[in-house]
Parts: C-alpha cells; sequence; structure tokens
C-alpha cells in the first residue's frame, strides 16, 4: 500500500525492482509511439497542419470559455439534458450520489473516465454503498486488483497476461492457469454483459463537447459506453470544462489526430455522439472545474488544458516507460500529469515535475502541441521559489550556484575534485553518492578544460 511519503523516486524504484517487467513496460510504449509515427506520417505534411490547427482551436476557446460553456448549458437543456456544476471533486461526488439516491439506485456501471478516477469518485461511491462496476477491460483488470490505472489509455498496461489469468480465476471463476487473451477477453464479455442488463445507471466520461450543438462525443474501442448509456435509465456523463470545442465541424479534426497519437489507429473504433436522452431517460452531464479555472489563470500553465488525453506523452516518455504509471501517485501520470497535478495541490505533487529529462519529446509528439517539457521546467522553478523543494537540493544548488558565478571558486573546486578522485576515489565512489549507485564514475582528467585552453588555443596561430 502506497504511504503519504512515498514519492516518485522512491516508487520507480520499488517498480524497478522487476527489471523483466521494466523491460517489457519499456519495450511495449516504445512499440505504440512507432506506431504512432507511422500513423502520423501516413498524413504526411497535413499532420502538422491537424496540429497546429487543432491547438489554435483550443487556444481560442481557453480564451473565451466562460461564453461557450454558457452556450454549451443551453444547448444542453434545449436538448432535454439535465446540466450541473460543481466547483470541485467533493461537489461532483455529492451531485453524482444525488442523482444516485433519488433514483433510489445502489448498482451501476461506468465507462473510463479519467475525471472520476481524478475526483477518486468509485471509493466515494463505494463508502455510501453504491457498487460500481468499471466496464472498460483494462479499468474492470485494476479494479478487481484494487488498483488505480497505471495508463490513461492503456490502464493496465503493468500487467502480465499471465497474471490476469490468475486475478480472473480468483474473481471470475476461470480455469487456473490459462492466459488465453482471446479467452480471458470472452471471459470478461460473459461477466460484464449482465451487468450492463442488469443496471438502471451509467456514468462515462466525455472526449469532447460541442457547444454549437450541445452535445459530447465518447471515444471507445470497446462499445462499453454505448452498451452502458444505451441500456441505462439513467445517463451521467461526468465533464471537465476543457473538453469543449466550439463547432461540430472542429471535431473532425480532433477526432483524427486522437487514435493515432494514442494507439496508431486512423481513428477509434467507437466515436459516440449523444445528445437527447431517449424517451423515459434520463440524461445528465456534471460540469466540474477542480482547479481548471485556476490552471486557466496561470499565464505560463494554461496551455496544459489543450490535452485531449491521448496518452502520446506517455509512451514516449523514457522516464514514465522505465518507472510506471503508480510512481506518479496521481490520476493522471506521465508528462501531462506532472503539469497538471502541481496545480491541485502543490506540495502533494511537489516532486512530479523533477520526474523528467526535459529531453522534449513529450512536446514533439503531443496532438495539441502543448509545451510539455517547457512546464515542467518552469513548474521546477515556482516549486523552488514557493519553497517546495527538497531542503537538501535547494542548499546544493544555491552552493553550486556560488561556485559557477566565481571563476576562482569554480577552478579551486575543480582542482581539488580532480584531485581527491585521483587519490580517495572511494570518497566519491561510494553509497552516499546517488550517481555512484547507478553509474561508473569517470576517471579524473588531468586537467580542466580552462588549463587545456590556456596551453593550447595559440598552437593553430604558429
Amino acid at each position: 500500500m502506497q504511504s503519504s511519503r512515498d514519492n516518485h523516486s522512491t516508487l520507480a524504484e520499488r517498480f524497478n525492482k522487476d527489471e523483466a517487467r521494466v523491460s517489457w513496460h519499456d519495450q511495449t510504449l516504445w512499440w505504440i509511439r512507432q506506431k504512432r509515427d507511422k500513423a502520423a506520417w501516413s498524413l504526411g505534411e497535413e499532420w502538422e497542419g491537424l496540429r497546429s490547427q487543432a491547438s489554435q482551436i483550443k487556444a481560442h476557446t481557453l480564451s473565451n470559455l466562460s461564453g461557450y460553456l454558457e452556450e454549451f448549458e443551453a444547448n444542453a437543456i434545449a436538448n432535454g439534458a439535465i446540466v450541473h456544476w460543481a466547483a470541485d471533486a467533493k461537489e461532483h461526488n455529492e451531485i453524482v450520489h444525488k442523482i444516485l439516491q433519488d433514483n433510489k439506485v445502489t448498482q451501476l456501471v461506468k465507462s473510463k473516465s479519467m475525471l472520476t478516477e481524478e475526483c477518486h469518485l468509485n471509493p466515494y461511491l463505494e463508502t455510501h454503498g453504491i457498487d460500481v462496476v468499471d466496464t472498460d477491460l483494462g479499468e474492470r483488470i485494476v479494479q478487481l486488483a484494487n488498483e488505480a490505472p497505471s495508463h490513461i489509455v492503456l490502464p493496465c498496461i503493468h500487467w502480465k497476461k499471465e497474471e490476469i489469468g490468475e486475478l480472473f480465476h480468483k474473481h471470475l471463476a476461470t480455469p487456473a492457469g490459462n492466459a488465453d487473451p482471446s479467452f480471458l477477453t470472452n471471459a470478461a464479455r460473459i461477466h460484464l454483459r449482465d451487468k450492463f442488463l442488469t443496471r438502471r445507471v451509467a456514468i462515462t466520461g466525455v472526449n469532447f463537447a460541442i457547444a454549437e450543438t450541445g452535445e459530447f462525443v465518447v471515444c471507445t474501442n470497446e462499445g462499453n459506453a454505448d452498451m452502458g448509456a444505451h441500456l441505462s435509465d439513467v445517463h451521467i456523463a461526468c465533464m471537465g470544462i476543457e473538453k469543449l470545442i466550439p463547432l461540430r465541424r472542429h471535431l473532425g479534426v480532433f477526432l483524427r489526430l486522437l487514435a493515432r497519437s494514442a494507439t496508431g489507429q486512423p481513428v477509434t473504433t467507437y466515436s459516440s455522439h449523444f445528445r437527447k436522452p431517449r424517451q423515459g431517460q434520463q440524461l445528465h452531464i456534471v460540469l466540474v472545474d477542480n482547479g481548471r479555472s485556476q490552471q486557466l489563470a496561470k499565464e505560463d500553465f494554461r496551455n496544459s488544458l489543450k490535452c485531449i488525453r491521448c496518452g502520446a506523452c506517455f509512451n514516449t516518455c523514457p522516464v514514465y516507460r522505465r518507472s510506471g504509471g503508480h510512481s506518479y501517485h496521481t490520476a493522471v501520470a506521465g508528462p501531462i500529469g506532472s503539469i497538471l497535478a502541481p496545480n491541485l495541490d502543490m506540495k502533494q505533487y511537489a516532486d512530479l515535475p523533477f520526474a523528467s529529462t526535459l529531453c522534449g519529446s513529450c512536446t514533439n509528439v503531443c496532438p495539441v502541441k502543448i509545451d510539455i517539457h517547457d512546464q515542467l521546467y518552469k513548474w521546477r522553478q515556482v516549486l523552488t521559489k514557493e519553497g517546495y523543494s527538497p531542503k537538501t537540493k535547494t542548499v546544493a544548488m544555491k552552493t553550486m550556484a556560488a561556485t559557477l558565478s566565481k571563476p576562482g571558486l569554480f577552478s579551486f573546486a575543480g582542482k581539488w575534485a580532480r584531485r581527491i578522485m585521483r587519490i580517495a576515489p572511494w570518497l566519491v565512489n561510494n553509497k552516499m553518492n546517488p550517481w555512484y549507485k547507478q553509474r561508473n564514475m569517470p576517471a579524473a582528467p588531468k586537467q580542466s578544460f580552462t588549463e587545456w585552453y590556456k596551453t593550447n588555443r595559440n598552437k593553430d596561430k604558429k
């Protein structure tokens, strides 16, 4: 069980104890990254045009968000939906619970929704006697294992098929030792079909909401959101306020980007439009802020609200691939989560912006051109100024800054460091040095670059 003291480095170290798992986790995600590249290259120069257009649409929407939210609400109500507003996670959970109470419901099905993960809806409802069944296959696997998703698109990417076979044997009574993916998928399908047919309420997320029409779109590859919504008497759609786009014709831009960036597919298998409740059905839309307005007010970080939750930055990130999603101890992991989480709680998530090499690969693959690595760097500055960086690191950086700003001191320190590494290498090569834990320290050079330059700078002139 994760403790409140666990930070990214501690949790990553725990994940890295299983070297074989780390290896295939890394390789699998990189394989998906390569699929993304092939899908993008198949569109040629059009790909960059789509990225630019999507980024501009999102920027325009965020700049006029209040107006578009009011337009969406008015059109959704005209369509027959019931619209609710939630300032934070607590209010969101209470609204959903009230809808269930009003309908005298204690059981429901839910499709994938990172917003409900962010709001910790499942634990909240369970404490109030509500049985929630996640119907996305990956989500159901981690739910049976009493875990959170480790990836926003591939929730159980950290699980091996043999482990899933054991889990299903325990919970779904499948034969022991059967790890055939097709068999396990069919077992899950049979298990979930009964849930779809007997539960009156379905909760879905929202991938895109259209202000012009008051409709919303849910993208899945399994069709579980459609099964839940169409068979239910009450459909509750939980939506972050940043999911809006202005016009229906803008949707094509994002649908062409989403699946290609997420899994390398041309489009998701199901892109389902929900506009009006069928006769006798209730359609509730819960619009959730939960820190988004606060992020919007920060000029350096508002671009993060463009995110369409494709997971491309996860699949390319060398840190995420080798540390696992649970090491981020937040609902949305990876590079984008490391930007979003400190906005919600700067103290709790102060470690996450430092869990990055700042290589820029996340920014390069982002379909809506979020400057992810720049924002990670800016969060480091904010956290340090606010006093949330580790004290030892703060002291070390101040010492380094003082040394680098004084050439004489820098030269003196360099000479003594080289001398120590030659005469007493054990003072450097020990467990007290974090670098030495994973690396062999280099041999000390005979002279510094400055000394070498002074000796050699005039040789070419002779």
